[in-house]
């Protein structure tokens, strides 16, 4: 079997001449693994401050960031997305280096506003990187892909984290520095990437610094664009959804079930390893599907496994176990239908001369339902243990009809004979039907 052969039948795209890119990304998802998950752990360990503080501080901080993507996208338009990544990467490394200092209340302010502005600037930026490396028709393959490289890294990542947080406090400042390293490396990665393109046809380019396409410019336009914003308001569903993990799964094995911790870790595991095992076959399986269909999906399948973790609840305790890891299987399988997906539709759906203001209102989504996800759960699970799976599944159903409203995105078709400059790249212009935009 040959090489092309192989990567065919696992789902893989053609990484040819995008060698420096992949390991960008391996190297930035181990860097967010490093430190990102333990990060309160990391000043209780290493200042004096209450508990109460810190965390008061580590989410000012993040409430500030929250206005990121907005600035992000208008960078993006103006300098490329692959100088504004580079730039967020740099912005990492210098935020975690602070950590180092960072011994006040103040401090972990400012250090936890350049982390994460740097990390939003980042995830909004990197979609259309994604779009720079991927050939006409394996955009699903490349997104399945990434999100599989970026689910081992972290993984990785945060297994190496919990070693060095057991070993001491001077070893945790040794990985935080190593995390600032490690952005240092994505950021030269990515400057020595030259990602390949299709050749526009003759005379069909325009220069770099000509004037861009007619058809309007700004935030506005962003905001004009009824369907566009039903994609950015449907994915709050998605992204409640994936928040499970970080904030809801501890709390609801231990404390309501009354299960063993070792059961959150086996469903962490679980969902690390079928996403870095299963997700390029799945990116296989749906990458001639519109995306949009294949979005609307997850979403019934997030309903079903909420409605499986919600039953948990009225089973024996000898089945806790095995009901737990299938309503995790389903869930994952969820996430492996949406992440792609999502991603493939927030760029395809925006037009090319502001591609980065709209991915930064998408970006938006993201920022937002983090934000809210941790009071929204936990008050949830306080009016009852079935209330979360209950709203959840509720709230991924109705985005349904939200996604199939935004019929078929322009990815997937033969690309266009223009082309449009990024970062002196040539790229196809543009991925969109502009006529569907309202």
């Amino acid at each position: 079997m040959t090489g092309r052969e192989l990567l065919e039948k696992w789902g893989l795209p053609d990484l040819t001449g995008n060698g420096r890119f992949v390991s960008a990304n391996v190297m930035d998802s181990l860097g967010n693994g490093l430190v990102l998950a333990f990060t309160v752990l990391y000043f209780t360990t290493t200042t004096s401050l209450p508990l109460g503080s810190i965390g008061a501080a580590l989410s000012l901080g993040q409430l500030l960031a929250l206005p990121t993507p907005v600035v992000a996208g208008a960078l993006i338009d103006r300098f490329g997305s692959r100088t504004v990544v580079i730039g967020a990467n740099l912005m990492s490394a210098v935020g975690f280096c602070a950590f180092l200092a960072a011994d006040a209340v103040w401090k972990i302010v400012a250090v936890q506003f350049v982390v994460q502005a740097g990390s939003s600037i980042y995830w909004t930026s990197s979609r259309s990187l994604v779009l720079l490396a991927a050939r006409r028709r394996d955009h699903a393959r490349w997104f399945g892909f990434i999100s599989a490289l970026r689910n081992i890294g972290g993984g990785f990542g945060a297994a190496v984290a919990s070693l060095a947080i057991a070993w001491g406090s001077e070893w945790v400042r040794a990985l935080v520095l190593a995390n600032a390293l490690s952005f240092v490396v994505a950021a030269c990665l990515l400057a020595g990437w030259r990602p390949t393109a299709p050749t526009p046809a003759p005379g069909a380019a325009p220069a770099p610094g000509a004037a861009r396409p007619a058809g309007g410019g700004g935030y506005g336009a962003v905001l004009r664009d009824l369907r566009y914003l039903r994609l950015v308001v449907a994915n709050l569903a998605y992204v409640l959804a994936a928040s499970v993990l970080p904030v809801l799964l501890a709390l609801y094995i231990t404390e309501v079930l009354g299960a063993p911790a070792w059961l959150v870790g086996a469903c962490m595991v679980g969902n690390m390893v079928l996403v870095a095992l299963v997700q390029t076959l799945v990116a296989r399986m749906i990458e001639r599907r519109r995306p949009a269909r294949v979005l609307a999906l997850a979403g019934v399948v997030n309903a079903a496994a909420f409605a499986l973790f919600g039953l948990v609840l009225a089973v024996p305790g000898w089945l806790v176990a095995g009901g737990m890891l299938l309503a995790m299987a389903v869930f994952t399988v969820a996430e492996m239908l949406s992440m792609p997906s999502s991603s493939e539709l927030s760029a395809s759906l925006a037009p090319d001369h502001i591609r980065g203001r709209y991915l930064g209102v998408f970006q938006l989504s993201w920022s937002l339902g983090n934000a809210l996800a941790p009071a929204v759960l936990t008050t949830l699970l306080g009016h009852g243990p079935a209330w979360p799976w209950m709203v959840l599944g509720a709230v991924n159903l109705l985005a349904v009809p939200l996604v199939l409203s935004l019929g078929d995105s322009a990815l997937g078709k033969p690309a266009p004979a223009d082309a449009a400059v990024e970062d002196g790249v040539p790229r196809r212009q543009p991925l969109t039907d502009t006529a569907d935009h309202r």
